[in-house]
């Protein structure tokens, strides 16, 4: 029978030194089990760029003791019994946890009732670093186990390993929401900005909703090999390709930008937009996006926007989608012991494209 401790085991961080390696593998007590929790036994956990800014109280203060990681998959062990929340799963099912693990569920929140719940404005509760309605702190998953209320796990489809399942988690979803949200597919052409992890996943995911054309727009050529591996039919060097703003002109319907750097040619990428394009933007920089001139968006009605993650129902229909797409992430598996070197080396842009932590005792399992 399987089951869970009293206390948990993580990589914890106690101050900002933590992104550059000072992580510390600790005890750590779980908010009180509610009857709407399960606890799951980690296996897999992807390593995100949110979880480098929050180690180093980049989008401010960060609560500590933080133990992140938001992109996490593995086996239930503890199940609630509340009907309405936990009655899909069994223990030993097979879960993954994205970057939210709470919100109002009213049914008077517009956002919750109409499925939108990782915009809910008054019970949105993150993976890590987030404080639920009790006063508890949520933990994420560089540990052994995590526990979150139910309504925010998913089933990982069978045809889908773990450690590909895991950066989908939030890296995945991430950039299939605004791909879906905003009409990316056949007779669309598409830019993504920034070849990372979260860039990746847009080229695979815009590739396999059959868009008419996938360009990768990054500052200079070096990982133009890998755009055409992933499948990109074009590649924009913002810092090599001379007058590249007028050269591809009007060519794109959206770009969904994942960079996290403030410092983007913005005006440059709404002159490649066509008439009633959109600009879409993912990434999360700490400081805020270069201006823009109004008449870069009123003189072809173009669009600026954002998206946030996505829902469980979003996030279930995007699994399903790369499973039965067999969409193959880039991504290099690493022992959990390994996190301190794997977030200074994430910090350092070598990851292609997204490290995965995983549990030492599971990682000769093959199913895994």
């Amino acid at each position: 029978m399987m089951t869970s401790p009293q206390k948990f085991h993580g990589w914890l961080a106690h101050d900002p030194s933590a992104a550059t390696g000072n992580l510390k593998w600790e005890s750590f007590t779980p908010r009180p089990f509610q009857s709407t929790d399960i606890d799951i036994k980690i296996t897999h956990c992807g390593i995100c760029g949110s979880d480098i800014h929050t180690l180093r109280s980049g989008w401010g203060p960060t609560h500590y003791p933080v133990c992140v990681g938001h992109e996490i998959v593995g086996h239930i062990v503890r199940l609630g019994d509340s009907p309405t929340s936990t009655s899909r799963f069994r223990v030993g099912d097979r879960v993954g946890v994205g970057a939210q693990v709470s919100s109002c569920l009213r049914v008077d929140c517009e956002e919750c009732s109409s499925g939108r719940e990782q915009h809910c404005g008054k019970g949105f509760v993150g993976t890590y670093n987030g404080k639920y309605p009790d006063g508890s702190w949520s933990y994420g998953g560089y540990a052994d186990f995590v526990r979150v209320p139910a309504h925010f796990a998913v089933k990982i489809p069978e045809q889908l390993k773990s450690v590909d399942a895991a950066p989908m988690m939030c890296g995945g979803i991430t950039v299939y929401a605004p791909l879906k949200d905003n009409g990316a597919g056949p007779g669309k052409k598409v830019g993504i900005v920034g070849l990372g992890g979260l860039g990746h996943f847009g080229v695979l995911f815009a590739k396999a909703l059959r868009c008419d054309k996938v360009v990768v727009i990054s500052r200079s050529r070096n990982k133009a090999k890998d755009a055409s591996e992933l499948g990109a039919d074009d590649f924009i060097a913002t810092n090599e390709d001379e007058k590249w703003e007028r050269t591809h002109s009007k060519s794109l319907d959206l770009i969904i930008s994942t960079v996290s750097s403030p410092d983007m040619p913005l005006s440059g990428y709404m002159r490649l937009l066509r008439t009633n394009g959109q600009f879409i933007q993912v990434g999360a920089p700490e400081d805020k996006l270069p201006a823009i001139a109004a008449f870069a968006l009123i003189g072809k009605g173009c669009k600026i926007g954002g998206s946030q993650i996505g829902s469980p129902k979003q996030i279930e229909e995007m699994l399903q989608f790369a499973a039965d797409s067999r969409i193959k992430p880039w991504v290099q598996q690493r022992s959990m012991s390994e996190a301190n070197q794997s977030v200074v080396d994430m910090e350092d842009g070598k990851a292609r494209y997204r490290y995965v932590l995983s549990n030492e005792d599971t990682r000769d399992q093959a199913r895994l």
